[in-house]
């Protein structure tokens, strides 16, 4: 990055308070923080020189830096609910350029939109900055029939003649704003103090990709989107800890006359775990079930075991201090709500293609395989491939 030159800078402001989905620039989505999804999508962006998370709050300016972003600390007059994002680039230009940074073109992300395509964002700043365009933004089409409510509460055609009804290949598209982001000059902005001037264009995107979280309802579905789109990818980690049961097992148990049980693994998994152990990658089976067949298992595999767990998240921490191993670095695997405390740490949760919903929901990975079925097998090779 050329700090003396002119520069393109990706802004996200992201405040700390929000009344419908507490914390929501940190929730996770696809087992990302909101925020560090948009840095990401950004970060991967050609023509972007510099990503900037402009923020009142502590945790998600640790979590902006993490992921690699330079921090803005926003003044409290600047972030309360009427506070305009307008507002938040301006302070933000005015404390780069107080730094010597020459901004010349702003892209405006929304951490609030999880879904923003790093292509669509590229070629939007490419308009700008080849001069085809003074202000750029995300949408996608469509060819709804919009309506409005009138006078005693009588519907009005907005976009259409509602006595005529053209087939859709008839029919002139429209583009709805997704949110997602805005590209525009710098100079422009500060003249203008608003996003839309001068010659404006349209970035089309999937519509799937237009979901804005501002409610817990949106919130459940961008994680269920996640899980859907978003294409396998190698996790980079320095170890692996899984649960027990409904994941070296389908979390079923046969039961002989004297109590005693039996459950079904997977040889895939078996020869998974020795490539991994081969690899020189530390794996731990952390469970809450006291069961003799849990340690034969672990036994058999020649890998550490603790059960009889039942604060996880506690058990992990120490495992990864004593093992000189960041929590970042580690992908956790489970499937049900008692995994929930030690995903949620790690940097790479991942959960069993039969996992509670709620586990899918928090998962950043969730795999093809099911518990018992080679899931663990899926996982160590997405781990060894990166």
């Amino acid at each position: 990055m050329d700090e003396h030159g002119p520069l393109t800078v990706a802004i996200i402001p992201a405040r700390g308070g929000s009344k419908q989905v507490p914390r929501k620039n940190l929730q996770r989505v696809g087992g990302l923080p909101l925020v560090a999804r948009a840095v990401r999508a950004a970060q991967t962006a050609e023509g972007v020189d510099l990503v900037v998370v402009s923020t009142d709050d502590d945790e998600i300016a640790t979590v902006a830096a993490a992921a690699g972003a330079r921090v803005v600390r926003r003044p409290a007059e600047l972030s309360g609910d009427t506070a305009t994002s307008e507002s938040a680039l301006l302070h933000a230009l005015d404390e780069l350029e107080a730094a010597g940074l020459r901004v010349e073109v702003v892209a405006f992300l929304q951490a609030t939109s999880p879904f923003i395509s790093s292509e669509a964002l590229s070629a939007a700043v490419d308009e700008v900055r080849a001069d085809r365009a003074d202000s750029v933004f995300s949408a996608h089409e469509t060819y709804g029939f919009l309506w409005r409510e009138g006078e005693d509460h009588a519907a009005e055609a907005v976009n259409h003649d509602a006595a005529h009804r053209p087939r859709r290949q008839d029919r002139e598209p429209h583009y709805l704003e997704t949110g997602a982001f805005y590209v525009f000059r710098a100079e422009g902005f500060r003249v203008h103090r608003h996003r839309f001037f001068g010659r404006i264009h349209i970035a089309a995107v999937p519509e799937w990709t237009a979901i804005e979280i501002d409610d817990a309802e949106q919130l459940r579905i961008a994680r269920a989107l996640a899980s859907l789109h978003e294409s396998p990818q190698p996790i980079p980690v320095h170890a692996v800890v899984t649960d027990f049961d409904g994941v070296h097992t389908d979390d079923t148990a046969i039961i002989d006359a004297d109590g005693g049980e039996r459950v079904r693994v997977s040889r895939e998994d078996g020869m998974g775990v020795a490539m991994l152990r081969r690899a020189g990658i530390p794996l731990l089976i952390l469970s809450t079930e006291v069961n003799p067949v849990v340690r034969a298992r672990a036994t058999k595999l020649r890998v550490p075991v603790l059960h009889g767990i039942d604060d996880k998240e506690t058990a992990l921490r120490d495992w990864a201090g004593e093992n000189g191993v960041a929590l970042t670095d580690i992908a956790y695997l489970g499937n049900d709500v008692n995994d929930l405390p030690a995903m949620r740490i790690v940097g790479w949760p991942v959960a069993v293609a039969d996992a509670h919903p709620l586990v899918r929901e928090e998962a950043r990975v969730v795999l093809r395989r099911r518990g018992g079925d080679g899931a663990v097998r899926e996982l160590i090779e997405r781990v060894l491939s990166s």
